[in-house]
C-alpha cells in the first residue's frame, strides 16, 4: 500500500547522511558552473554510457537481490533507495537551468518539483517489480523536503512507480534515523518491521556508514558495494562538490 510518510525525525530508503537532495544544493562556483552542468547534464542525458551503467547497476542489483533474499519471508525485508538521479531523473530540470543560464535555486526547484515530471530512470521500474515478485517492501528515501512530499508522491504514481513508504525530510540530511524507523517499524503504521537488505543511490552519503571520508580508506571499506550497495552516476551535483579539488 503506497503511504505518505513525513515524520519529524525519519525518512525512508537510499540518500544520504549528510548529503545532497538535489541540484539546489550544488556548490560550484558561479564561474565555471554553467560549462560544467553543461557537460554533465549532455552526458547524463545523450550518452550511451550513461545508460549502460544505470542499466547494468539495476540488473546487478537485481541478481544480487535474488541470492540475499533466498529463504526470506515475504514481508520480512526491504529496500532502500533514493529519489533524484537515482530511481527518477532530474535532467529536463537541469537542461532548462543550462538553456536558460541559470543557476538552481531554492525557488526554481520547488517549481519542477511542483510539475512532477521527473521521470524514472532506464531500468528502475523493472528493478522494483522485482522487489515486489520476491516479497521485499519498498523504501524511498529521499531528502528532498517534507514541503515536496505531495508532489512527490504524485509524480511517482503518475509514472506508476511502486512504493511501501515515502520519507522526505524535514531537518536533518541524515537517514541513518530514518533507516531504523523502516527496520524498527515506527516509520509507517502500515509497514511492519523488516530487514533492510540492499541500498541504491547516487551519493555516498545514500549508504550506511559512509561518506566523503570514505575516499581516504582502503578498499576493504567499499566492500558492500555490487552486492549490498549499488551506487549511480551523478557527475551533476553530490556531497563531493565539497571536496577539495587537490
Amino acid at each position: 500500500m503506497k503511504q505518505l510518510v513525513c515524520l519529524a525525525c525519519c525518512v525512508l530508503v537510499v540518500a544520504c547522511s549528510s548529503g545532497v537532495a538535489a541540484p539546489p544544493q550544488t556548490t560550484q562556483s558561479a564561474g565555471n558552473a554553467g560549462s560544467d552542468l553543461k557537460r554533465s547534464v549532455h552526458w547524463m542525458r545523450n550518452s550511451a554510457e550513461f545508460q549502460a551503467i544505470v542499466l547494468q547497476t539495476y540488473t546487478l542489483a537485481g541478481q544480487y537481490l535474488r541470492k540475499r533474499v533466498e529463504g526470506m519471508e515475504p514481508g520480512t525485508w526491504a529496500v532502500a533507495i533514493d529519489a533524484d538521479e537515482t530511481l527518477i531523473s532530474n535532467l529536463d530540470y537541469e537542461r532548462e537551468l543550462v538553456q536558460l543560464g541559470k543557476e538552481s535555486t531554492d525557488e526554481l526547484w520547488t517549481a519542477w518539483v511542483a510539475r512532477r515530471a521527473a521521470t524514472p530512470l532506464p531500468g528502475a521500474l523493472e528493478f522494483l517489480g522485482l522487489v515486489r515478485e520476491l516479497g521485499g517492501r519498498i523504501s524511498i528515501v529521499t531528502n528532498r523536503k517534507e514541503r515536496d512530499c505531495p508532489d512527490t508522491q504524485a509524480n511517482l504514481e503518475a509514472f506508476e512507480v511502486p512504493f511501501d513508504v515515502l520519507l522526505c525530510r524535514t531537518d536533518s540530511r541524515e537517514k541513518e534515523p530514518r533507516w531504523e524507523s523502516i527496520e524498527k517499524g515506527t516509520a509507517s503504521a502500515d509497514v511492519p518491521p523488516v530487514e533492510i537488505v540492499m541500498w541504491l543511490g547516487d551519493n555516498i552519503n545514500d549508504f550506511p556508514e559512509m561518506s566523503q571520508e570514505s575516499r581516504f580508506s582502503t578498499s576493504e571499506a567499499f566492500g558492500d558495494y555490487g552486492s549490498r550497495f549499488f551506487m549511480f552516476p551523478n557527475p551533476s551535483y553530490g556531497s563531493w562538490e565539497a571536496n577539495p579539488f587537490d
